[in-house]
């Protein structure tokens, strides 16, 4: 993987996690470092989503893939700040 390649996910993967939070109702007690994180495995896991289901090429823009890598986001901003609330 190239340098810009890297740089892209990043921000991508911000994007993306930014985005799952705001989905969410409530204040998330997750940092923003591991919001990116998530952000970033979300924006992975659903190209590969996407792609699997033959939903990723399509003319314009990808909507369904953007809403399945936000909906994962979310799912995955929800599971960390649950398990966080566990150990407060």
């Amino acid at each position: 993987m190239e340098v810009s390649g890297i740089i892209s996910a990043i921000v991508i993967g911000t994007i993306i996690g930014i985005l799952g939070r705001l989905v969410l109702p409530g204040r998330q007690h997750v940092p923003i470092w591991l919001t990116i994180l998530i952000g970033i495995g979300a924006a992975l896991g659903g190209t590969a989503i996407a792609e699997a289901t033959g939903v990723a090429d399509t003319d314009g823009v990808d909507w369904i893939e953007w809403l399945i890598q936000i909906g994962l986001a979310a799912v995955g901003v929800a599971l960390v700040d649950r398990a966080g609330a566990r150990r407060r």
